[in-house]
């Protein structure tokens, strides 16, 4: 392997450690594929542990479209020597998913790009995902906003104010940077990520035509974000198709 790792105790089996590996890869792919990547910035991660502290994440500066499930750092949250080794993360992911994965449990799988139209929506002085249209409405009072950008992640505290921020929602808009996923599964994760850049473009393409929006009334959006809620298995069946994708095209990302 060209990426260090790092072991950690009370894991699952071999097979799940692995499902869990080219379930993440697929992801960096995925997102590669989507125009969500940004260089060899932004990262993904992925708890293995009960506790979820020790964590998988994408090495030090390689592009999405080339990440493998082999290559996946292995990290633990509460190692303070995590810099100092070989092959160490990049610091703005480690203070970001480092401190995700110390301080919030649920936190399993977490997605943190700069997509084109939900950074644009996080530049915004309210970025508030609207509810006019179904996609829009799956976010409705769901997401956390942060208006509080505290600069390049390169300090611990950043990235604990950022954890702070999201608490106990799924979702965040970070204001000024792009946005954050968590889920409990990689396949939980990538479909909300791809619903919430769709969301995101619907709501700057009406905005850009300069008329009016025809915004849902409360009832009406939070019965349509209730019903995204009613459909547990779509996720997984769309996480697997997309992989199907990935692998009549290019399924290295599982080597």
């Amino acid at each position: 392997m060209a990426a260090a790792t790092w072991r950690r105790s009370g894991h699952n089996s071999a097979e799940a450690d692995w499902r869990q590996r080219v379930d993440l890869a697929a992801a960096f792919r995925l997102a590669a594929m989507h125009d969500w990547h940004e260089a060899v910035a932004n990262h993904f991660s992925f708890a293995v542990s009960d506790n979820g502290r020790q964590f998988l994440m994408n090495p030090r500066w390689r592009h999405f479209s080339r990440i493998k499930a082999s290559e996946l750092l292995l990290l633990d949250a509460d190692d303070p020597t995590t810099m100092e080794q070989p092959g160490a993360p990049d610091p703005a992911a480690w203070n970001i998913h480092g401190a995700l994965h110390r301080i919030l449990p649920q936190a399993r799988c977490v997605l943190h790009v700069h997509p084109p139209y939900a950074t644009a929506l996080s530049a915004l002085a309210d970025p508030t995902i609207l509810p006019i249209d179904q996609n829009c409405a799956r976010f409705y009072r769901r997401t956390a906003i942060d208006l509080s950008y505290g600069g390049v992640a390169n300090t611990e505290a950043e990235g604990r104010r950022i954890a702070e921020t999201l608490g106990a929602n799924r979702r965040a808009i970070l204001g000024n940077h792009g946005v954050l996923i968590v889920a409990p599964t990689v396949a939980d994760a990538f479909d909300d990520l791809y619903y919430l850049e769709r969301a995101c473009r619907t709501l700057v393409l009406a905005w850009s035509t300069g008329r009016p929006l025809n915004v849902m009334p409360h009832d009406l959006a939070e019965h349509t974000a209730r019903a995204w809620e009613a459909y547990p298995s779509y996720a997984a069946a769309y996480f697997d198709e997309m992989k199907r994708i990935l692998d009549g095209q290019d399924g290295s990302y599982a080597e």
